[in-house]
């Protein structure tokens, strides 16, 4: 079933939705929140904790691209019960290790909580990496955004793992000082 078929499913409340969502991008959702949490009690609970949050959110919201839409639910439950199972602790796993590379780029976790700066922040991120070349683009995100191993990465696109880790490092410096000259507390 495509997406748009999808939707209007939930905006006429029928709950078959979700079984169509479940099937079309179940595997998407869970391999979104494995990522995150490392665990697959913790993420299955994600995916289905996910097709709850679309019931309650379609409608009044119609995304235009449904599987971001649909990722970035998952993505934010996986974040949330990350921090709540890791509040007290240092967690490991590529999500821990993607934050520790990302610190230098932005400013504290306060900051980031905030909601208009969050949104801001994002928006000047997201021109950022309109800015950069398809490839290193592209690792940027599987490492950030899908939190991708290096390994996993080197891979993906058959580079070796200095190629990888010195294309991560450059991005990053590069977004400091796009940060920077934007104006963002960094």
């Amino acid at each position: 079933m495509d997406d748009i078929n999808i939707i209007e499913l939930y905006w006429q409340r029928n709950e078959s939705a979700i079984s169509e969502t479940k099937a079309k991008y179940g595997n998407y959702c869970y391999s979104i929140a494995y990522r995150i949490l490392n665990n697959n009690e913790d993420a299955e609970e994600c995916e289905n904790d996910t097709y709850l949050e679309m019931w309650k959110t379609i409608p009044p919201q119609r995304p235009k691209m449904f599987s971001t839409y649909l990722g970035t639910i998952t993505r934010q439950k996986a974040i949330d019960k990350w921090r709540r199972k890791n509040a007290d602790k240092r967690g490991g796993g590529e999500f821990q290790l993607s934050l520790n590379e990302l610190e230098g780029c932005i400013s504290n976790e306060n900051s980031i909580n905030d909601t208009l700066e969050a949104e801001e922040l994002a928006k000047e991120i997201s021109k950022f990496l309109r800015t950069l070349p398809t490839n290193e683009c592209n690792v940027f995100l599987r490492r950030y955004w899908y939190f991708d191993s290096i390994t996993e990465i080197c891979k993906r696109y058959g580079y070796g793992q200095s190629k990888v880790k010195m294309m991560l490092k450059r991005t990053r410096e590069k977004l400091i000082s796009y940060l920077e000259k934007e104006g963002m507390l960094v």
